[in-house]
């Protein structure tokens, strides 16, 4: 009998919060926790330190509003922590829902502590860069044993991480269909590249599968929410919808059921680059063989050759995605591909995600009125020129604001018409 951790870490209160704000009753939330279609991810530690800090519950899954997170951290080349907690503060400020801390660079504990302080968002992380990091200059990445990794993950639950992403779906069997695959990109991955060439060194299975049952005792003891990475995800157009992705998406959907069986709460994270018409079969496909567990996407990205646009590309592949079921899209920022993201460069792609995910739930089920009162308020807004209310509604009013005071027009219409607006036009012939 699966365990119903939800009702120990959550208060009917809070719960009911959730409903409020998702328009979903209590009881129907109650239905997707225990079937594991919706996961709220917050570490026990985070859960004690809501009675003094106002940290927001995030439901993600089946039936809730499409949600947004926002990738932040250093690099080996470029280390800023004080850059990386703005970069976090303006992701949530522009509409992310939660913020994961990806450093390689710099003092990791450090940083990922105090973006842990700094927001108040579920906060993710992937332990095995650090178990990794670790190691370099001591030995080659491929001699860590499976204490580091596993202690990494333990370190971050300690610290009151509310969900880590572990590429326990890199294992040998998906590892050798990768070998027959013919990809261009073959592992783009980091966490998967690590695990790969781990196996392939060591010649043994990959620590996080063999030793599963391991990691859900650390989530269980902790409250983690795990995130199942797509360590086999395609890295370019050319590279999609193969079997190594597909062979691993059949491994994630056994490790959540076991997930489930153990009250640990699971998402599944999902490709990658994938071209439209490919888009709905892979999300379907993804649901379906791993129980319609909330699927968080990385894009798709539509297109390869977009360096410098790749949040535009990856948001129409997200707004396609979640019209077929994807949950949870991972903000992609302008310098994808080319550099680590600036703050502009988090801003602008959080706003444009955010868009993405607002399109999507225009269409979903259980979200569809509640997003089209918003659409139908601006409308009636443009109806009546009314200026202030458009800016107000806008997902970025400082921008919307911006652009209409650079060029303003003598009339009460914008500068493109004036007193040619067709909006005012006809308004004024119905009147007679």
């Amino acid at each position: 009998m699966r365990t119903n951790l939800f009702v120990v870490k959550w208060e009917e209160k809070e719960l009911k919060r959730i409903s409020s704000a998702e328009g979903v009753s209590v009881e129907r939330l109650h239905r997707l926790l225990e079937a594991g279609r919706v996961v709220i991810p917050r570490n026990a530690k985070r859960a004690e330190e809501a009675a003094n800090r106002d940290i927001a519950l995030t439901a993600i899954g089946e039936g809730m509003s499409t949600k947004v997170n926002v990738n932040v951290g250093t690099s080996k080349d470029y280390s800023n922590l004080a850059e990386e907690v703005e970069k976090a503060k303006v992701a949530l400020k522009y509409g992310a829902d939660t913020i994961m801390d990806l450093s390689t660079g710099g003092p990791l504990d450090e940083i990922r502590r105090t973006i842990l302080k700094e927001v108040n968002v579920p906060v993710g992380t992937v332990p095995i860069y650090q178990a990794a990091l670790e190691k370099v200059g001591e030995r080659a990445v491929v001699e860590m044993s499976s204490d580091d990794m596993f202690n990494a993950v333990r370190k971050h639950a300690k610290d009151g991480v509310d969900f880590v992403t572990i590429h326990a779906g890199v294992n040998l069997n998906s590892l050798e269909r990768l070998r027959r695959s013919g990809r261009i990109l073959d592992v783009v991955s980091r966490g998967g590249a690590f695990l790969v060439a781990w196996m392939m060194h060591n010649g043994s299975e990959n620590p996080f599968y063999a030793e599963y049952e391991y990691l859900l005792d650390i989530a269980k003891e902790y409250g983690v929410t795990l995130s199942l990475g797509d360590g086999m995800r395609p890295g370019c157009i050319a590279d999609a919808t193969d079997r190594a992705k597909f062979m691993e998406v059949i491994i994630l959907g056994e490790l959540v059921r076991r997930a489930r069986d153990e009250g640990v709460q699971a998402l599944v994270e999902g490709p990658g680059h994938v071209p439209l018409d490919e888009i709905e079969a892979s999300v379907k496909v993804i649901k379906h063989m791993t129980d319609f567990a909330p699927l968080y996407l990385l894009g798709p990205l539509v297109t390869d050759i977009a360096p410098g646009y790749d949040h535009l590309v990856s948001a129409i592949g997200g707004a396609v995605a979640g019209m077929y079921g994807a949950d949870f899209l991972c903000m992609v920022s302008p310098s994808e591909h080319l550099a680590l993201p600036s703050v502009a460069d988090i801003q602008e792609g959080t706003i444009v995600t955010k868009i993405a995910a607002h399109a999507v739930d225009l269409v979903k089920a259980g979200q569809r009125d509640k997003a089209r009162r918003l659409d139908e308020e601006m409308a009636h807004a443009r109806k009546h020129l009314d200026w202030n209310r458009q800016i107000e509604l806008a997902l970025n009013p400082e921008e919307a604001r911006r652009i209409r005071e650079s060029r303003p027009s003598k009339s009460d219409a914008c500068s493109i018409c004036g007193d040619l607006c067709a909006i005012k036009m006809v308004k004024e012939f119905l009147k007679k």
